[in-house]
């Protein structure tokens, strides 16, 4: 059974104004070209299809189109829901999508045995069964009890999220029994590990109290499949517990990874080995940091990669000149000429100038929503304990505006 293992496309991103769209184009035409090329009995999706709730109508597109033509190739497809992902928008089109050979599964559901699922081989035989696990909301498996405290909550939202794997496990191996035995298990899932190294892309899901998953508690699947991590990794160095990391960088520090997606051999036995397939880059993205004599160089050398009509996407953190007043203008001089386009200037913010000096060269768009909240803390006396509640409990009032969003 050869499984093909990617997630969080965020089909529909806009990066600092930039749209991705020819970027996702040209990654659904190679995965298609590599499902034919090496048989792939089926594609799992582990969340993030999209970037936000309420996609553009060409992300839409993308999406539909890129199912037309997997079900060309003979493999069938399942698409779990993310924490960017509209559940009433993937659900609304789970029945049609089911006669093209794909299975959506956008929450957890009120039945857990809608979603384990049978994967079959090209050829119409069972191969595999799929405990397939979207992202879990905390009011999909827990109700909340008044009083609990933090560490509780947390305690009680980890129990439930395993008791949810397990349940699901022990169903898939009461169909594998019922089919014959035999099936490896696969299972999914969205979420944060412990121990996973994530990116500044990778909005954190405070859910309730718990930031992170242990590995031990998964079930013993024979491969499980994770989405929301962008970073492609192992988890804890197991072989058969992957994130398979976003298939295009989707912030400047992503820029030096080389992304990829997972093809994942399995046989009776269970897991057979896992291959990372390396994602072409579809457009060039670097991030610089140097002084502005050093700068020249260094555009010079990624000018290479780019085009009029494709220029380089560039973000540079300006050190030792981050005082002038006229750098964006300075950087503009610089790349005059080059198929380059600076995205975003950085400065770095040396400690030779007074803080309200230092503060006022700092724009919002060089700062994320968690920093302005950090530097209005740096402003009170508060001692660490209580620094550290404000600040989990503003992650948490973030993270339920953004679920609200999606």
């Amino acid at each position: 059974m050869r499984i093909l293992h990617t997630s969080d496309w965020h089909l529909g991103q806009h990066f600092m104004g930039k749209t991705r769209q020819a970027e996702h184009q040209a990654f659904c035409h190679w995965l298609i070209e590599q499902v034919e090329a090496r048989q792939v009995d089926a594609v799992l999706i582990a969340g993030d299809i999209f970037d936000t709730g309420a996609p553009p109508s060409y992300a839409r597109e993308q999406y539909n189109q890129f199912i037309v033509d997997l079900r060309a190739t003979g493999a069938e497809l399942v698409v779990l829901g993310g924490n960017h992902d509209s559940v009433a928008m993937l659900g609304e089109s789970r029945s049609l999508l089911a006669q093209l050979q794909t299975r959506v599964v956008p929450a957890v559901g009120l039945d857990p045995a809608e979603q384990v699922l049978v994967l079959r081989h090209r050829s119409g035989v069972p191969g595999a069964i799929l405990c397939a696990i979207p992202f879990i909301r905390p009011r999909d498996v827990l109700q909340s009890q008044a009083g609990q405290s933090a560490a509780d909550k947390q305690l009680s939202l980890q129990q439930a999220i395993q008791a949810h794997y397990q349940h699901l496990f022990d169903l898939a191996r009461e169909r594998r029994s019922e089919l014959g035995g035999g099936l490896p298990i696969v299972a999914t899932g969205h979420l944060t590990t412990v121990g996973a190294s994530a990116s500044e892309s990778v909005r954190e899901i405070y859910v309730g109290a718990l930031e992170a998953f242990p590995t031990n508690a998964f079930p013993a699947a024979d491969y499980i499949a994770l989405g929301h991590i962008h970073r492609p990794q192992k988890v804890g160095g197991l072989e058969h517990v992957r994130y398979s990391g976003s298939p295009i960088p989707l912030a400047f520090d992503e820029a030096s990874q080389q992304k990829e997606v997972l093809l994942v051999e399995l046989d009776s036995i269970g897991l057979h080995k896992v291959e990372a397939l390396p994602v072409p880059r579809f457009q060039p993205l670097h991030s610089l940091r140097g002084s502005l004599a050093e700068l020249p160089a260094l555009l010079a050398a990624v000018a290479s990669e780019g085009t009029p009509e494709r220029p380089v996407w560039v973000e540079v953190q300006v050190s030792t000149d981050d005082y002038l007043n006229d750098l964006q203008a300075r950087l503009a001089a610089l790349c005059e000429g080059l198929p380059v386009e600076v995205l975003r200037i950085r400065r770095e913010r040396g400690n030779v100038l007074p803080g309200l000096q230092r503060e006022a060269r700092e724009t919002l768009d060089e700062l994320n929503p968690e920093e302005v909240f950090d530097k209005r803390l740096e402003s009170e006396e508060l001692d660490a304990a209580l620094r550290g509640e404000l600040q989990g409990l503003h992650r948490r009032v973030l993270a339920d505006l953004r679920e609200g969003d999606a």
